[in-house]
């Protein structure tokens, strides 16, 4: 049958006040040719209808300014409810009332552009010569009975007027969500629908809300779980986000799982698939293979008796439960690594570790928004052996990513060899000899990846660890001495400002034009980590960073996120169609009022030479066995001020709040 129908709910009210101006043509211009417009349907005194997503206009207008202290109680669905209600005023009342943005997680710049209330009638003006469907709900007839408004007779006479294509007053559940936010068994409603020759069209989808976490967070998921589960689907979706379902529908839905690829993007792992499981765990690694990642990452740690294995972090805090063991008398502080206390990787041994039950990594928890609770402990740590046996004979696999961070640290202190350590592991495991497998050693250290260069020939990839707009000549010049690719942040390519793209820097064609390649870092799919611009999706984010920025490769802890998008059938150039084209940075922030613009930010500073060049890794010395901090021992009285200060008092407290984050 036909493709399922899109149905902007107020437009793209995921961005712009709902049922505003903008809201519609952005809907319109964004989506399916065939998009519906929803318009909830409110009847003013005089008998006009029009546009609002609520019978109470305070929810979503300004009209408390205008009439202040007018508010009124009535029953709405025999509830007592105060407010504003449009049945107390006229159009000519209320057309100076503004819109507003009525969900509160969403940016209210758009609020001081000053849209006005929309009838029915104007809907379709706005959005001319395009002509899209028009969709009424009629939400509260009995209401509007009640002070002698008839919503029928309004409807009558309207469609006299406009073509009105669906009236709706919709009720309804398709695929059920327990009290844990994880989908349950579909119900057979739709079947049953179909059956009997009816309709079924599914709403409430909304890119910025928590929904199930079988999800992981990605709305196009979502969407592909109503319309191209192998069981049914649903004949519409009811959306603030058009973008995103009329990208589910063209370019996704059936895709398959041998679909060719169309973008040779390289899909670069975060300690695996860490989106779903804890990080660089098995469980985590796996489900990355599974999900298409090209090159899996190995962040390279050492245990107290030299064991390399792979974990985000050198201090187990972040991503173990470590502080609620007998370890977490271990915590210390070591400013060389990181500012606070932690209890790191050097000083309990590898069967200790081994022994710890992992955390999945929660970065964006201060929003509530917790990555998936079932699995929240699955899975084990690998040595780096393991993770290389792991990887040498997977065929999917193009490459694999070592990170070596701390080298310098861990050679004076530690006394292990980090470099020398991995490229005996490499060995062992066959990598030394050609093969379809390409090895990329990362540091954000260029003495660890010239130590490299002098003894293998692996790709050396120097991370930029700060937020940089542009690079000097010099350091350009210095990295392209040592490496062969770079890492920056998403906002090193697109600032924000409020959380609005600015403007897309000169660092990627700085760096493309010395012949270095562009990896990227992170792309998570939570909504809260992309800016307003990519309406909250992650899909929109990537491709406009590969499309608009054209960088070569994208590290992300969702690869299956990734993987999707590069073998989407919109992927056609100049040819793609409007929900497949990148995001042109700061033309969203042009939309605002220029009264409601935030102040401009300064320029991104350039990478510097000095900022590039370090020593030599320091050479491995063997201490006498006296007693170091950085071993786990107290430190001795006195005055004395090492080089590195160590405090080896944690409170409890702090163990426990350590101990409840990683839960």
């Amino acid at each position: 049958g036909s493709p399922p129908l899109v149905i902007a709910h107020g437009g793209f009210s995921g961005i712009f006040p709902d049922s505003s101006d903008a809201a519609y043509i952005l809907a319109t211009a964004v989506s399916v040719p065939n998009v519906a417009l929803w318009c909830d349907v409110q009847l003013t005194k005089d008998r006009v209808g029009i546009c609002l997503p609520n019978i109470n206009l305070e929810n979503s207008t300004y009209i408390a300014s205008i009439f202040q202290n007018q508010s009124v109680n009535y029953l709405v669905n025999d509830v007592p409810t105060n407010g504003y209600f449009s049945v107390d005023y006229t159009l000519k009342d209320l057309s100076n009332v503004i819109l507003s943005q009525g969900v509160y997680s969403r940016s209210p710049l758009f609020d001081g552009t000053g849209y006005v209330i929309n009838t029915v009638e104007d809907v379709l003006k706005i959005v001319a010569p395009q002509t899209p469907g028009l969709w009424l709900n009629i939400q509260h007839d009995a209401f509007y009975t009640q002070h002698n408004l008839s919503m029928r007779s309004y409807v009558l006479s309207v469609s006299r007027k406009v073509h009105i294509n669906y009236i709706s007053s919709p009720e309804g559940y398709i695929w059920p969500i327990d009290a844990s936010l994880y989908l349950q068994p579909h119900t057979s409603l739709v079947s049953d629908a179909h059956k009997a020759g009816l309709e079924v069209y599914a709403s409430d989808f909304a890119n910025d809300v928590m929904s199930s976490y079988n999800y992981s967070y990605d709305p196009l998921t979502e969407y592909l779980q109503f319309i191209d589960n192998g069981d049914f689907s649903v004949d519409g979706v009811l959306t603030d986000f058009p973008i995103t379902s009329s990208a589910a529908i063209d370019c996704f839905a059936h895709q398959g799982t041998n679909a060719t690829r169309r973008d040779n993007t390289l899909i670069i792992s975060q300690f695996g698939a860490s989106g779903d499981y804890p990080a660089c765990t098995d469980k985590a690694y796996n489900k990355a293979i599974t999900d298409g990642v090209d090159v899996l990452d190995c962040p390279v740690q050492f245990s107290k008796d030299g064991t390399p294995f792979c974990l985000n972090s050198i201090d187990l805090l972040e991503s173990t439960t470590v502080a609620q063991t007998s370890f977490s008398d271990l915590a210390l502080n070591i400013p060389q690594i990181k500012s606070g206390r932690g209890i790191f990787t050097f000083n309990l041994s590898w069967t200790d570790i081994k022994g710890l039950t992992p955390s999945i990594l929660n970065p964006f928890s201060k929003y509530t928004l917790f990555r998936n609770p079932k699995n929240k402990n699955a899975g084990t740590l690998l040595t780096l052996s393991d993770f290389l046996s792991l990887t040498k004979n997977q065929t999917s696999l193009s490459g694999i990513l070592i990170v070596i961070e701390n080298a310098a640290y861990l050679a004076e202190k530690q006394q292990i060899s980090v470099t020398d350590v991995v490229i005996e592991a490499l060995r062992n495991a066959g990598y030394d000899k050609p093969g379809s497998q390409k090895v990329y050693i990362q540091s954000t250290n260029s003495s660890v990846l010239l130590k490299f260069k002098e003894k293998t020939k692996y790709e050396l990839v120097y991370k930029i660890d700060e937020t940089v707009g542009d690079a000097v000549k010099a350091a350009v010049e210095d990295i392209k001495t040592f490496a062969s690719s770079v890492v920056i942040s998403k906002d090193s390519v697109f600032p924000r400002n409020t959380g609005f793209l600015t403007t897309f820097t000169n660092i990627v064609p700085k760096l493309k034009a010395a012949n270095l390649s562009v990896f990227v870092e992170i792309f998570n799919n939570e909504f809260v980590s992309q800016a307003w611009d990519y309406f909250s999706d992650p899909t929109v984010e990537i491709n406009s960073y590969i499309q608009e920025a054209e960088i070569k490769g994208v590290i992300t802890p969702f690869p299956k996120t990734a993987s999707r998008y590069s073998r989407n059938k919109c992927l056609l150039g100049n040819k793609a169609p409007p929900y497949m084209q990148p995001v042109q940075a700061g033309s969203l922030l042009g939309t605002v009022n220029n009264q409601s613009l935030p102040p401009a930010l300064a320029p991104l500073p350039p990478l510097t030479k000095a900022e590039v060049v370090e020593s030599p890794l320091p050479s491995v010395v063997k201490l006498a066995p006296a007693s170091s901090p950085a071993a786990g021992t107290k430190s001795p009285p006195g005055n004395a001020q090492p080089k590195v200060s160590v405090c080896l008092f944690l409170s409890s407290l702090a163990v426990f709040v350590a101990s409840i984050l990683l839960l």
